[in-house]
């Protein structure tokens, strides 16, 4: 078949066996071509063309080498030989130069095709230049990400939809006091205590998973192995997306049923810890008066002051005090205060104080 012939039979309409196929992979966007025996091109599509920086009129009548540089051009027509040879299709990875001398790769079959008594070579493919260059970037930017995360000295942790321990860092295992390949796997419930802002996370890891926030600052009690606690405060972050409402089942992190169906949901989300307490044992849950308390003793008022700002009687804020030396083990004022910031009861970047479970930096409880 010469290239008026199939030209004609490709773009016509005209009765054949391929037309059909010809008009739908002139528009596809895999690279298509058929060459003779002798290497001259009988037909090539748009995505073919564009390899070359040209359009398929430009292709269809040449030969390899008008088109090629020697190296290549050889390898073509070796390739060429073995479909010839064989008679069977061949499926490789091929290797070529792009118009701007860049190198370019991709991936397809070459097969003998039959036509006017001829034997000639069809091959189809799909350039993965830009893909394998950007598999490469996002292989950088992982290590990247991985050797800041291993040396930056932050516990931080990658978390599944649904709130499961993709990856740790070292520092998040030792905060957690086991290992980084028994923190991964866990439940991120299960490394929370009890408190009574887990309603207020759940609610904000809601939003990430559903994808109504991107970040979110919050705190959280961790309760380490020796179910030792301390309050930190956490970054989380949404990464990725997917378009099932459920991606992989299970809880949400925080022991409640899983977000609703949505038509994007995130994938995994970045936690981060910033700021810990000391680790301590647990004590009774301080109600918000004894946390005021506490921020107003921070700040240097009197037991008059405070008495004052909250409307109590000097008898009240006594006990109150009484009440918070025992339970927090701190014998003097100062104490006091010292046990409120390490043990996280109190914001340590925060003035004036106020309680680190505050949802508004200018919260005082």
């Amino acid at each position: 078949m010469d290239d008026s012939t199939f030209k004609a039979l490709s773009r016509t309409g005209t009765p054949g066996r391929y037309a059909a196929f010809a008009d739908l992979v002139d528009l596809a966007p895999a690279a298509a071509f058929i060459r003779d025996s002798d290497g001259r091109y009988l037909w090539a599509n748009h995505a073919y063309a564009h390899l070359y920086g040209t359009v398929p009129e430009q292709v269809i009548g040449r030969y390899i080498e008008d088109l090629d540089e020697p190296a290549d051009a050889e390898q073509f027509r070796a390739l060429d030989q073995e479909i010839l040879g064989r008679g069977t299709p061949v499926r490789h990875t091929l290797a070529y130069r792009r118009p701007d001398g860049s190198a370019g790769r991709a991936v397809g079959h070459r097969f003998p095709v039959r036509e006017n008594a001829r034997t000639c070579v069809a091959g189809i493919y799909v350039d993965v230049t830009d893909h394998l260059r950007a598999t490469v970037q996002w292989q950088e930017a992982e290590e990247n990400l991985q050797a800041l995360r291993d040396h930056s000295g932050l516990p931080c942790a990658l978390l599944s939809a649904n709130g499961r321990v993709v990856e740790a860092s070292a520092a998040a295992a030792e905060l957690f006091q086991v290992s980084p390949h028994d923190l991964v796997g866990r439940r991120a419930h299960t490394l929370l205590a009890p408190s009574p802002d887990l309603a207020r996370l759940h609610a904000r890891w809601n939003g990430l998973i559903s994808r109504r926030t991107r970040r979110v600052e919050t705190s959280a009690v961790l309760v380490d192995a020796h179910g030792l606690q301390r309050r930190a405060q956490l970054h989380l972050t949404s990464i990725g997306h997917s378009s099932t409402g459920h991606p992989s089942g299970g809880h949400a992190p925080v022991g409640h049923a899983p977000v609703g169906h949505s038509t994007s949901r995130a994938r995994h989300v970045w936690a981060v810890v910033t700021h810990q307490s000391l680790a301590h044992e647990a004590h009774p849950a301080l109600t918000a008066a004894q946390i005021r308390i506490l921020s107003l003793l921070a700040e240097g008022s009197s037991n008059g002051d405070i008495a004052t700002s909250l409307h109590l009687s000097r008898q009240t804020v006594d006990y109150h005090l009484s009440r918070l030396r025992h339970l927090l083990g701190a014998a003097t004022r100062p104490a006091l205060v010292a046990r409120a910031y390490v043990l996280g009861i109190l914001a340590p970047r925060a003035w004036p104080p106020r309680s680190a479970t505050a949802a508004h930096p200018l919260s005082t409880v």
